[in-house]
């Protein structure tokens, strides 16, 4: 069972831990957190880091936006979608699926992750997906 501990007792055992944590947001979360071989991300809207508008042009738009997003969190710890294992994706209308499968499809090369689609009433920014995911480092060999 996962206890919550204070930060500062994480680094006193040693425990390595790296977070991308914007303090200014308004939002009480993490981007993105290692913890010891995973990364965990934080469900990524089709926000544009550089305009913080939603993008609204298509849904397709949006998606790739999502998971550019995600990228930029993968890339922060030089992991790739190749190192994503396992997400979660919130649609807000189910007849968007196979729009988004394209779109989602498109970013992995070698494998897919595992992945849970779920449908829900409403989403932040009021964003039609939002996708978050677990990333594992890769064994040296």
């Amino acid at each position: 069972m996962l206890k919550f501990i204070p930060f500062f007792l994480l680094i006193a055992s040693n425990l390595i831990i790296k977070a991308q944590n914007n303090m200014a947001n308004k939002v009480p979360y993490t981007p993105s957190l290692k913890v010891g071989e995973m990364v965990f991300i934080s469900g990524q809207v089709g926000i544009n880091p550089a305009t913080s508008q939603l993008s609204d042009s298509t849904f397709e738009s949006e998606v790739k936006q999502v998971m550019e997003n995600l990228k930029i969190q993968l890339e922060i710890y030089n992991l790739t979608f190749d190192d994503l294992i396992s997400t979660i994706i919130y649609l807000k209308d189910m007849k968007n699926y196979s729009r988004l499968n394209e779109v989602y499809g498109s970013y992995f090369k070698t494998r897919f992750p595992t992945r849970t689609c779920i449908a829900v009433a409403d989403l932040p920014a009021n964003a039609s997906v939002e996708i978050s995911g677990i990333a594992h480092f890769k064994e040296k060999k």
